[in-house]
């Protein structure tokens, strides 16, 4: 059902499921000055104008004012794509390192590392270039499972995080025509580090549901989840002001031997000033930070921040993304103190909408299917396969 495509960025749209299941455009990268790539076999170069060549690696590509040098000869392209034969790609990206004053240079460390199937495709923008991976969705699947939870977990909770992970991936990718990829590699959609963690388990829980989907009036849906939940899961419209009806806050009393389940943490307040300076947020030294309203499942919702400007109302949300969504776990917290330091104490991790990925491992151990995993947290849908599926309408807000 599926094939690999050796040509260059091709942006198309889509009016089915078996269309779009062929390949998905993963951004790994972006911004990069340089890169390594190495091979266990034979590699070839095609650019934007589908020109061949035989390559020897390893090879280092970087980026120039016209284009890119690959090994120090200059090609005047915009884009270059590389295909590995059945070996793959492995490619060291430089970690970005952020200065003081916000600009990322490059870090002088052996950098992150990571082998790929498929294709890889490399875009000129600004100053670097961004490393596209088009990969076969079943192959993305198998690398977003064991990046997302453990491969010793039960294997109907496998099984209902590669059905999740493949219908969040179709979701985007037929909604995504008009960019120049699907998903990126990172918690911004799911994380995907291409070959890492795939054993035995990871491969039979995305083999056993090749396919298959999560729909819901025979669309892909958009199969949120995170780590624990913590009590109630959260209605969509609370968390990201978009009205998704599959996606409606469940009772989760599943999740209690999470690591995650309760934590404190603190944070700086002058790193809270900051930051949402940079975010755009008009705020002077802040006096004191309450909390204004909360979702039905006692997540904040908003705060008021009292500051020598005057006032201001951030979402919960707002407030983990200006500190730090590892800082601050979930929008389920109590202020303890204030001072210097912000001092928290809260339950769960992540946005707590759709499944709860903790809540998954127990409902499974507890012996129930990931079909009913999926239907349970994703109240009113159907599994399909994907060839079935027309494109999904986008949320109302």
């Amino acid at each position: 059902m599926y094939r690999a495509v050796v040509a260059g960025v091709c942006l198309f749209s889509l009016s089915s499921g078996a269309e779009a299941a062929e390949s998905l455009r993963v951004l790994l990268s972006a911004d990069v000055p340089r890169l390594d790539i190495r091979t266990g076999g034979p590699l070839w170069l095609t650019d934007a104008k589908g020109r061949d060549q035989a390559l020897r690696t390893p090879a280092q590509i970087s980026a120039s004012e016209t284009g890119f040098l690959l090994n120090g000869v200059r090609i005047q392209t915009e884009q270059l794509t590389l295909h590995g034969g059945e070996q793959g790609l492995t490619l060291t990206i430089p970690r970005p390192v952020r200065k003081s004053n916000g600009t990322a240079v490059s870090s002088a460390d052996s950098g992150m590392e990571v082998s790929v199937s498929g294709l890889v495709q490399f875009v000129r923008r600004g100053k670097g270039f961004s490393v596209i991976n088009r990969v076969d969705l079943e192959e993305y699947v198998k690398g977003v499972v064991p990046s997302e939870v453990s491969s010793t977990w039960h294997p109907e909770m496998l099984k209902a995080q590669a059905v999740a992970a493949r219908t969040y991936a179709l979701y985007q990718q037929m909604l995504s025509a008009t960019r120049e990829y699907d998903v990126a590699a990172t918690v911004q959609d799911q994380v995907y580090r291409g070959k890492q963690g795939i054993d035995v388990g990871i491969l039979r829980a995305v083999e056993e549901t090749r396919g298959l989907v999560v729909t819901y009036l025979g669309a892909p849906i958009y199969a949120a989840f995170s780590s624990t939940a913590a009590g109630l899961t959260e209605d969509a419209m609370n968390v990201w002001s978009k009205e998704y009806p599959y996606l409606k806050g469940v009772e989760c009393p599943f999740d209690l031997a999470s690591p995650y389940y309760q934590w404190k943490s603190s944070f700086k307040i002058d790193t809270l000033e900051q930051n949402l300076r940079q975010q755009g947020f008009p705020v002077g030294t802040i006096a004191t930070i309450t909390p204004l309203a909360f979702s039905r499942g006692g997540r904040v919702a908003k705060l008021r921040v009292l500051h020598s400007g005057g006032e201001l109302v951030l979402r919960g949300e707002d407030l983990r993304k200006a500190v730090g969504y590892t800082i601050i776990p979930s929008t389920q917290f109590a202020i303890e103190s204030i001072g210097r330091d912000v001092v928290l104490s809260g339950f769960g991790a992540g946005h707590a909408v759709g499944m709860c990925q903790w809540g998954a491992k127990e409902l499974a151990e507890l012996g129930y299917p990931f079909s009913t995993i999926l239907q349970y947290y994703y109240p009113g849908t159907e599994l399909q396969n994907l060839t079935l599926t027309k494109p999904p309408t986008p949320p109302s807000s």
